[in-house]
């Protein structure tokens, strides 16, 4: 039945990071993890990073739920978070909308120059707040490594949650490893019970680092608006770099400002790529 009826979509992308927003705050959408992967499949549905359902919000402008491409769900998204903000200013005219999601809810502020910056809240940095299977003392470096246990390729890498779990490795050269081929192996590390987003960084300048982030239930992506909060903290927290910085992903530059009240500042473009209607049987129970 629900291959029948006809749900719009708007394909958006933040810096290449891409996604499927549907609109359930009217006419609820019964999403699965079925569903979602056959939407976000790049070859055979609509192809994206992650599937965002807007819901109604009691706490907020709109409820967001985030579906990675693998159909799981996600309690935080940066960039889709940006995307959302814009659409509803473009609705309403409101440039400063309120986004509830499963990680809390998000203050956004969309500027005259199409940029949004939203507001991710505050870092969280104990090992079981990010969560680790282990107690860790000093999260800013862990005991993890890939290779020989006497000549790691990488080792000690930084964790922290910003929304969800992120593990961040220090490199000269992110272009230098093969994250695409140990990315799902850390990502899947008993350390971590709920998975994690996994992050090559390396430090250009005390206000710059460039970085690669494979994504729990996506892949390596072309941007990561969660991944580039919790590289900039963790950045800072480690005197790499000051509390401001410019993040370079694959996909273009993210500015983080990690305010001296801790809550992180994260602020970039948008872009509307085209609009359509989902395929028939894309929601249908498998």
């Amino acid at each position: 039945m629900c291959g029948m009826i006809d749900i719009p979509f708007r394909k958006m992308n933040g810096l290449g990071n891409d996604f499927v927003v549907l609109d359930a705050r009217v006419q609820k959408i019964p999403m699965t993890a079925e569903s979602a992967a056959r939407i976000a499949d790049r070859n055979s549905g609509i192809g994206c990073d992650t599937i965002v359902v807007l819901e109604p919000s009691t706490k907020a402008d709109v409820r967001m739920r985030f579906y990675n491409a693998d159909g799981s769900e996600s309690p935080a998204c940066g960039n889709a978070s940006r995307c959302v903000a814009w659409l509803l200013r473009e609705e309403s005219g409101n440039i400063e909308p309120r986004l509830e999601t499963n990680a809390g809810v998000l203050k956004a502020k969309v500027h005259a120059d199409g940029t949004v910056t939203v507001d991710m809240g505050k870092p969280k940095f104990h090992w079981d707040e990010i969560p680790l299977a282990e107690p860790f003392h000093d999260t800013k470096k862990i005991e993890l490594q890939i290779g020989p246990i006497d000549a790691p390729v990488l080792h000690s890498p930084s964790v922290v949650n910003v929304g969800n779990p992120h593990c961040i490795f220090w490199v000269e050269d992110v272009t230098a490893h093969r994250l695409e081929r140990f990315g799902p192996i850390l990502e899947n590390h008993p350390l971590f019970p709920e998975r994690a987003n996994i992050s090559l960084a390396q430090i250009t300048s005390p206000t710059s680092l460039i970085l690669r982030v494979w994504e729990r239930g996506i892949g390596l992506t072309k941007a990561c608006g969660t991944g580039a909060c919790a590289a900039a903290v963790s950045a800072a927290r480690k005197g790499l770099t000051g509390r401001a910085v410019t993040v370079t992903l694959p996909g273009g530059n993210l500015h983080i400002d990690w305010r001296a009240d801790d809550h992180m500042m994260m602020t970039g473009p948008v872009q509307l790529d085209f609009e359509g209607t989902l395929k028939p049987g894309m929601l249908d129970a498998p």
